[in-house]
């Protein structure tokens, strides 16, 4: 009978382990902790003897209250698993989440031990260290070091423009020569080949006799703020460096960031972002590349910035097609539109048009293409070259390369009028 007594609570707890997995305690008197016990059938009936056992032999409140201060308190709370005759029929044709015995699977789409590590294995070997000497009238001051992604066997690297050329030329491209490394330690000189200094993006050239590693592209257009990304590069020279986070921001402005020129577009991460890491790749589970790491506040952390990667994508084709950017400007300030603004405008303005949707134009540049058209501020743009449009997105993709080509586009106005204009869209300064 010792002997029982002496092994029941051990059989107790032992058997409850293997059921659940899982203990916690408190030893601090002034909490009152539960442990609950979830036991596989073929565990319960022995657990459940031992248990009738142990109440028998010992004293009531040998183990239920035993001194807090020193052992703390443990009052076992015991749930019965149903039998497998009482439960309702596995349906045996649908996949489990978790392979039997193997607790290390996700399900899919859910996040594992592995999730991360794979997608940054998909990229990492094509991730490179750049390093750009800085010269002061042929006078070396240092290094710029970034990071770059290889997408194309024959050598081609993605990267920022900002380090791989001089921010102080006036070029917007430079054939100027960088050291890259690779993650397999092996170096070469590299060629910057376009560099496009309003978008920060930059195509550097290395060759190699073999073929190299190289990342895949993604898409940016359907991200959406808490996906899970994984940004890689060398922070501080410090290679083979990997951080994860998710989106912040799927569409943070640059106007937001209280950048001036033109109009761009970044995904917001709270990945670690350093210095170094500028040009790396920013991937998410799939280990596809869906955007370019390029600044983080300095003041802040967890408030990095990256340009998407279907931006980037148009501009290496512009770099292929034309060898360099090539942006239609009308001089338009727009404003995206929905149900709230239009009720607030209407509500200032009765005149103001009754619509939808469509972009709303605040302000005409004086003696731009779009001033020459006629365009007036107040104007609603509900059509552009033909299209309804409810965006700015949607305008600026439907401008595309179209430089000097006549576009139509439909503008409401106070009162409802609705006028056609004709506007021809110039190049944009490439200093804007």
């Amino acid at each position: 009978m010792t002997n029982i007594l002496r092994r029941a609570p051990f059989r107790l707890v032992a058997m409850a382990a293997v059921g659940s997995g899982l203990i916690h305690s408190n030893n601090f008197s002034d909490f009152k902790t539960s442990v609950r016990f979830v036991v596989p059938v073929k565990f319960r009936d022995t657990l459940y003897s031992s248990w009738m056992v142990m109440q028998d032999m010992l004293p009531h409140q040998s183990l239920l209250s035993l001194d807090p201060s020193r052992y703390g308190n443990f009052p076992f709370l015991l749930s019965r698993v149903a039998s497998a005759e009482s439960a309702p029929p596995a349906d045996t044709t649908k996949a489990t989440p978790f392979d039997v015995g193997d607790g290390t699977k996700p399900c899919c789409g859910c996040l594992g031990r592995d999730t991360i590590v794979n997608a940054a294995a998909k990229v990492g070997s094509a991730v490179v260290n750049l390093s750009v000497p800085r010269g002061y009238h042929g006078l070396a001051v240092g290094k710029s070091m970034g990071s770059g992604t290889i997408i194309d066997k024959d050598g081609t690297i993605l990267t920022c423009a900002h380090v791989v050329v001089d921010s102080q030329r006036s070029s917007t491209s430079s054939k100027g020569k960088v050291e890259v490394t690779l993650q397999d330690g092996r170096t070469f000189e590299g060629t910057v080949v376009n560099a496009d200094m309003h978008s920060d993006i930059a195509i550097v050239k290395i060759n190699s006799k073999t073929p190299l590693p190289c990342a895949k592209l993604g898409s940016s257009r359907k991200l959406r703020p808490g996906e899970w990304v994984v940004a890689l590069g060398c922070p501080l020279s410090l290679q083979n460096t990997i951080t994860a986070g998710i989106i912040s921001c799927v569409d943070r402005k640059s106007s937001d960031l209280g950048i001036g020129g033109m109009r761009r577009e970044y995904l917001q991460t709270d990945c670690a972002i350093n210095v170094g890491n500028s040009g790396g790749p920013l991937v998410n589970i799939d280990g596809e590349v869906i955007g370019v790491n390029i600044m983080k506040v300095a003041a802040a952390d967890g408030l990095g910035f990256s340009v998407p990667i279907d931006a980037v994508t148009k501009i290496i084709e512009h770099f292929k097609t034309k060898g360099r950017v090539v942006r239609p400007w009308i001089g338009l300030k727009m404003l995206d539109l929905n149900d709230m603004i239009v009720a607030q405008l209407k509500e200032r303005d009765p005149a103001f048009p009754v619509v939808s949707n469509g972009v709303l134009v605040p302000v005409v540049v004086p003696g731009s293409p779009a001033d020459r058209a006629g365009f007036h501020p107040g104007d609603v743009v509900i059509e552009f070259d033909g299209i309804p449009v409810k965006s700015i997105n949607q305008i600026t993709d439907i401008l595309g390369d179209k430089v000097g080509k006549p576009l139509k586009v439909m503008v409401k106005r106070s009162n409802n009028i609705s006028v056609t204009l004709t506007v021809i869209a110039e190049e944009a300064n490439p200093d804007m």
